[in-house]
């Protein structure tokens, strides 16, 4: 194949690789906690063409490598609901889950209370205390939940005082770079990495919660020129291949 169509090839392939990107970012637009991700690509530099025939001086070849893909965790827009198992949370920390797969990080917020009366996620994941699990009683009303994560209830019966029912475990990450996304809105940490206890400085927010983080017009945009960028290079490619096919047809034609 030649080099034009191998450095056109690497071109779409990386295009088709980011254009994945950005169109998930864009189905998760009304995600709860979900964080965007972006692309990254380097130049890949052959140290030669590799062929014996060329007769001048043999030059290096540019491709593009698909080298990784990052993740956005700045803070997404904060949304009331009034809702009082929403939580959102103000500060570089996330709450921590209990899933089939092990513990796993989210900043998703939209909290409930399961039919066991434990405190879970949308999808059914119970939300971790400093204890374990958070359990609420059959008669546990008025859900307070403190700016340091401390969960009361007014028990039925007693509208006096409060009752603890635990206090959300909050973690950091010294680098929150290297969490991997396992779903929309959760990451697991890799071998190696331990979370720490948050700060003192991160603060829950009660009746609301964390949308995501992507910004639709940079997306939008973006996606349109990833598409004409890939259109142009397939013209480009079926141009190179028109010639080629037109010359081999002349110098296949017989002399009358």
């Amino acid at each position: 194949m030649e080099n034009l169509a191998l450095i056109g090839l690497s071109r779409q392939i990386a295009l088709h690789r980011e254009l994945e990107v950005v169109a998930n970012n864009i189905a998760n637009l009304d995600t709860t906690g979900y964080k965007a991700d972006g692309s990254v690509f380097h130049e890949f530099l052959m140290p030669v063409a590799r062929h014996s025939h060329f007769q001048g001086r043999d030059q290096r070849l540019s491709f593009v490598h698909d080298r990784a893909t990052w993740h956005n965790f700045s803070a997404g827009t904060i949304k009331q609901t009034g809702n009082p198992l929403d939580v959102s949370i103000d500060g570089d920390a996330f709450m921590v889950v209990q899933t089939a797969r092990g513990e796993r990080y989210t900043r998703n917020g939209a909290l409930q209370i399961n039919a066991t009366g434990q405190l879970v996620t949308a999808g059914g994941d119970p939300v971790l205390g400093d204890g374990g699990p958070i359990q609420f009683q059959p008669t546990d009303g008025k859900v307070s939940i403190n700016p340091d994560g401390t969960i009361t209830v007014r028990e039925a019966g007693n509208a006096a005082s409060d009752s603890a029912r635990g206090k959300l475990r909050l973690v950091r990450f010294d680098r929150v770079a290297t969490l991997l996304k396992d779903g929309a809105s959760m990451f697991r940490a890799p071998d190696g990495t331990a979370p720490q206890p948050a700060e003192n400085s991160v603060r829950v927010v009660q009746g609301t919660i964390e949308g995501s983080n992507v910004k639709p017009v940079v997306e939008m945009a973006r996606m349109m020129e990833l598409t004409r960028t890939y259109t142009m290079i397939s013209n480009l490619l079926q141009q190179a291949g028109d010639h080629r096919r037109g010359a081999l047809e002349k110098l296949a034609e017989v002399p009358a």
